[in-house]
C-alpha cells in the first residue's frame, strides 16, 4: 500500500452489510447514494456481493453510471458471502482470498463509504481507519453513513488511544445528499494537499 496517495476523486468504494434485503433502509440508502454519485461523474465500487453491495453496483446502473467490482469465491470460507451473481458490473476484478479483496477495494477507491454491516464491515472501517493513521497527509477518507457512527466513535475516543488527526479523517452522515458534500470537502482539502 505504498502508492496510497490518492490524486484524485474519481472512485467511491461502498462496504456494507451483505446480508440485508432490498426491503431494507440500509439497502436503499446504499442504492440511493450510489445512484447520487453515479449522477455525478463517480465509479461505484464494490465487493460483488449482495446486499449493501449490490445496492451500490444497481444505484449507479439506475443512474447510468460506472460500476466496478472487486471478488472472489471462497474455499472453506463457509462464512462468506461469495460472488453474487446478481451483482454485475461493467468490470470485475477478480481476487484469491478475502484480505486480497479488501485491499484492492481500498486500492480501486479513492474515497470510501461505510454502512451499517458486521464484522466484516468492522475489519473494513479498522482497516481504512489504519491506513489513514499511517498515511496521514496522503490518506484516502471515509464516510461513514449512519447517526449510529457517532455513538460507536465515541467510544473509541473514550476507551482507546486516538488522537485529533485520526478523527479528522473521516466524516458522519445520514442522507446522500451529505455523502456528496462530504466527497466535495474531501476534495477542496485533496486539492490543496497536491498544491504543496
Amino acid at each position: 500500500m505504498d502508492n496510497y496517495k490518492s490524486l484524485g476523486v474519481k472512485n467511491i468504494a461502498f462496504f456494507g452489510d451483505a446480508n440485508i434485503p432490498a426491503s431494507d433502509p440500509v439497502y436503499k440508502s446504499a442504492f440511493n447514494t450510489a445512484k447520487l454519485l453515479a449522477e455525478n461523474g463517480y465509479t461505484i465500487v464494490d465487493g460483488g456481493g449482495p446486499g449493501v453491495m449490490v445496492a451500490a453496483t444497481n444505484g449507479a446502473k439506475e443512474a447510468g453510471g460506472a460500476t466496478l467490482t472487486v471478488t472472489f469465491n471462497p474455499v472453506n470460507a463457509t462464512g462468506f458471502e461469495e460472488k453474487y451473481v446478481e451483482n454485475v458490473a461493467d468490470k470485475e476484478i477478480i481476487t484469491t482470498n478475502y484480505i486480497e479483496r479488501m485491499f484492492k477495494l481500498m486500492e480501486h477507491g479513492d474515497i470510501f463509504v461505510m454502512f451499517k454491516g458486521g464484522s466484516g464491515t468492522i475489519s473494513e472501517f479498522g482497516t481504512a481507519w489504519v491506513l489513514a493513521k499511517i498515511y496521514y497527509g496522503h490518506h484516502k477518507p471515509f464516510i461513514l453513513m449512519g447517526r449510529f457512527w457517532a455513538e460507536i466513535i465515541d467510544v473509541f475516543r473514550k476507551n482507546m488511544n486516538i488522537d485529533k488527526a485520526e478523527l479528522s479523517v473521516f466524516e458522519i452522515v445520514e442522507k446522500p445528499e451529505d455523502v456528496l458534500k462530504a466527497i466535495h470537502k474531501f476534495e477542496e482539502r485533496l486539492a490543496k494537499r497536491t498544491k504543496k
